[in-house]
């Protein structure tokens, strides 16, 4: 069974990851200058190094014109912002993961099951089942009717922090880091700069987070997370956020193609 993920940062990467170790032949889009911060847990990193490896997963990079083979070995990674894999490859299983938080992103007439992450899609319209992103008591459920919550605008609340945590370009420039993913980083910190600005952190932690060297930036674009936990291996692995959303996709393509439960 083929599933095609269109996105190939942190959460889709979760779910590529979960797929793939399930059996399942993977494939996923990105566009060509990804803005993954969680990027050490991204295979959108197989854009800029040819191949990564997320938890024990490979994920490789390869060329529009290539034909994939009937089975893969790792998680295949296409540079396709247009998604022209959906109509060349066929999937059984679309599952758009790229968090656009709008309507009109994908369709229910692209694939046997549609599935979509968080707010915008609609059940029915542009997907068969959405999928909750919003951490709280809802996070990961199985949405067949309706849509997700809203977009709340804010992060999620990590060791008693939330938008502090999170830092965000102040300016359009090119990014270059000051420090590096794992670093442990105290409030006032460099971290990076956007063009000639300095962005600093405002509280303690760990750097779990930070988009790579030379991206363009645009005026609040999220540049860098940090993880006030402090914990270093968790910059370099999957989220509990993304593995609960990774298995209620699971569970979403057993249930429609009738494999396991009921």
């Amino acid at each position: 069974m083929k599933v095609l993920i269109l996105g190939a940062g942190e959460l889709a990467s979760s779910t590529a990851h979960r797929l793939f170790r399930a059996g399942f032949d993977v494939a996923m889009t990105e566009v060509s200058e990804p803005l993954a911060v969680r990027r050490a847990v991204s295979f959108c990193s197989a854009v800029w190094d040819g191949e990564t490896v997320v938890e024990d997963v490979r994920g490789r990079l390869w060329e529009l014109f290539r034909t994939l083979p009937a089975s893969l070995d790792h998680v295949a990674v296409f540079v396709d912002p247009e998604a022209t894999l959906v109509a060349t490859w066929r999937p059984d299983v679309l599952v758009d993961a790229r968090l656009l938080k709008r309507p009109g992103g994908s369709s229910v007439e692209q694939a046997p099951l549609v599935i979509s992450l968080g707010p915008g899609a609609e059940c029915g319209r542009e997907a068969h089942v959405v999928i909750e992103t919003n951490r709280g008591h809802d996070l990961g459920r199985l949405i067949e009717a309706g849509s997700a919550a809203p977009d709340t605008g804010l992060p999620g609340l990590i060791g008693g922090h939330a938008a502090e945590r999170i830092l965000r370009a102040p300016v359009a420039g090119q990014v270059r880091g000051a420090r590096a993913i794992g670093d442990l980083v105290r409030a006032g910190d460099l971290v990076a700069w956007v063009g000639d600005q300095p962005v600093r952190t405002r509280i303690a932690g760990v750097l779990r987070g930070l988009l790579r060297d030379g991206v363009v930036a645009t005026p609040n674009l999220k540049l860098a997370d940090v993880d006030p936990r402090g914990e270093t291996r968790a910059c370099f692995t999957l989220s509990d956020k993304s593995r609960t959303i990774s298995g209620t996709v699971l569970e979403a393509i057993m249930r429609r193609f009738r494999l396991v439960g009921r």
